[in-house]
């Protein structure tokens, strides 16, 4: 900004206070106008409005629009494909290959156009556990950016650390940097490319918050399994009796509402690593969807969107009032909230727990509303739906989804962000399901009575009744029926919850019609598992549905 402004910025003397010995330079950046290091929240709040890269709404929270970008742009993510890689990476749709040559060719562009730009570092931590903590620099363009390292990741206040930190890989976010589909062989002007062999990623032409965050996610999901943790795309909670659980499931599925429960705390709200140790999140904040949010169904995290400290992105106000208005979806459906975990007040502060899951729950939002409400899974029938991941991508999430959502299998509830080989998560997770005796539940969070269109989402007050009874151990002694297509065991009381609920056909006017819909999502997950019919034992392969 002082490039073109002849005064100083509200941060410029203490811009240098809080660096690293090692700096931008030994990574490739030069000649850059000035660099602003670690600045605590304080600090950022001021550099942001100066730079009027947002605005505060009534309550405190910071508003920011992401322009063009409102979502993840999946089909422009690549990860460079060298010696280190070339064997371990899935290839494909989700991951798909870039030479090293174009890497450095993109890079030297990179490092042309930043020089006399002004840059904003911070040093934090992934992973909150100290055996398994990764150090990790976010150089970002933007201020606000860097306050939403702060919010996402661990941070420390130590000068001393702060000095002689060293990062083991780099995220470099650049909103305001365009690729070029011709020369950088790209899909389009905007591209999220990883290097581990440099260990570097770079995030170039987005201004969604979310690109930094999954980037250092997918990272994690690669690096990690090498030193026999599990990364998951999960919210964890731990009981009053030291009982964890996971919950897994793309975003729109409730990870994040779910796991928020009064009578629990949260451990990490939606990604987690499972170590010999036990759980430990990822994350130093919490990055939950707020469309329709409501402070009678979702009091915890309704609370933070009136906060000093959360950053709202794309969520509508009034200029006047500065009031926000969470129904609106004029801009996106996909708005959020970025804020530390802190703010939710019952946390388990520490960020991870030594005990291993006694219950595991695969999230499902079944937009043709034949799935039972919950249903009980042998260790086989994990794996096989742990593979497969059935889901609807809800409208927003990522570029290019209309309202209707879109039925989809996300391998591992989150492919996008799996870098290795389905087979490989799988495996690790029969290992600790096996060992730790683990119960797992498949949830469906999705419609019922029909179709989405014509029937209506679970109630969330039906949902979370049946997660404390499973979570309680209040299913145990419960009478299970056997699922006719699945095979799974779905329980036929609850409690605190209507018999009728449990059993999804009797919500529809029409049982022929049911039926008929039903075997059209059995044959949906037969024909997708047939992509990983070759890397499964015959008990995983044949713990899938039957056609009626």
């Amino acid at each position: 900004m002082s490039k073109y402004l002849d005064f100083k910025t509200p941060a410029s003397k203490e811009a240098m206070e809080l660096a690293s010995d090692f700096r931008l330079k030994n990574q490739g950046l030069t000649y850059l106008d000035k660099v602003f290091w670690n600045l605590p929240d304080a600090a950022l709040n001021e550099e942001v409005i100066f730079r009027n890269e947002a605005k505060y709404s009534a309550h405190g929270a910071m508003l920011v629009n992401t322009g063009k970008h409102t979502a993840r742009a999946a089909a422009d993510k690549f990860v460079v494909q060298e010696d280190s890689t070339v064997d371990n990476i899935w290839w494909g749709v989700h991951n798909r290959p870039y030479s090293s040559e174009k890497f450095n060719a993109l890079f030297a562009r990179l490092q042309a156009w930043a020089q006399g730009e002004e840059l904003f570092v911070q040093d934090c931590y992934a992973g909150a556990d100290p055996e398994y903590r990764m150090p990790v620099r976010i150089i970002t363009e933007k201020a606000w950016h860097s306050l939403f390292a702060r919010n996402m990741f661990i941070t420390t206040e130590s000068k001393d650390e702060l000095k002689k930190f060293i990062p083991e890989f780099t995220v470099i976010s650049v909103p305001g940097f365009k690729v070029d589909p011709v020369i950088d062989g790209t899909r389009t002007e905007t591209a999220i490319i990883i290097n581990f062999a440099n260990r570097m990623a770079i995030i170039a032409n987005s201004e969604y918050g979310g690109e930094i965050k999954k980037s250092v996610f997918t990272v994690l999901n690669y690096l990690l399994t090498f030193n026999d943790v599990l990364p998951m795309h999960c919210s964890a909670n731990l009981g009053k009796e030291g009982d964890t659980a996971l919950f897994f499931g793309l975003s729109g599925t409730g990870k994040t509402t779910l796991s928020a429960d009064p009578k629990r705390k949260l451990i990490g709200d939606d990604e987690h690593g499972w170590s010999r140790n036990g759980i430990f999140n990822f994350e130093g904040g919490c990055y939950a969807k707020v469309i329709g949010l409501s402070a009678e169904s979702e009091p915890e995290i309704f609370a933070c969107t009136q906060k000093y400290g959360t950053i709202l992105e794309n969520v509508t106000f009034d200029p006047v009032s500065r009031k926000i208005d969470l129904n609106d979806d004029s801009i996106t459906e996909n708005t959020r909230a970025s804020y530390p975990l802190e703010f939710i007040p019952n946390i388990v502060k520490e960020g991870y727990a030594h005990t291993h899951p006694k219950n595991i729950i695969f999230l499902t939002c079944d937009a043709s509303g034949v799935m039972p409400p919950i249903a009980k899974l042998s260790p086989e029938q994990a794996q096989y739906h742990f593979i497969s991941g059935y889901t609807s991508k809800i409208a927003g999430t990522e570029i290019g989804l209309g309202i209707e959502p879109q039925i989809t299998f996300s391998a591992c509830f989150g492919a996008p962000f799996m870098v290795r080989h389905p087979f490989k998560y799988a495996e690790m997770l029969k290992e600790r399901i096996m060992k730790n005796q683990s119960n797992v539940w498949l949830v469906n969070t999705g419609w019922v009575g029909g179709k989405f269109g014509i029937g209506k989402r679970i109630s969330i007050r039906h949902t979370r009744n049946l997660l404390n009874a499973a979570l309680e151990g209040k299913l145990v002694s419960v009478e299970y029926r056997k699922d006719k297509l699945f095979g799974f065991e779905v329980p036929l009381t609850c409690p605190e919850v209507p018999s009728d609920v449990l059993d999804p056909v009797n919500a529809w006017g029409n049982k022929e019609e049911y039926w008929n819909k039903y075997d059209a999502l059995a044959a949906r997950f037969i024909d997708n598992f047939k992509l990983f019919k070759k890397g499964v034992t015959a008990e995983v392969y044949n713990a899938g549905p039957k056609r009626l």
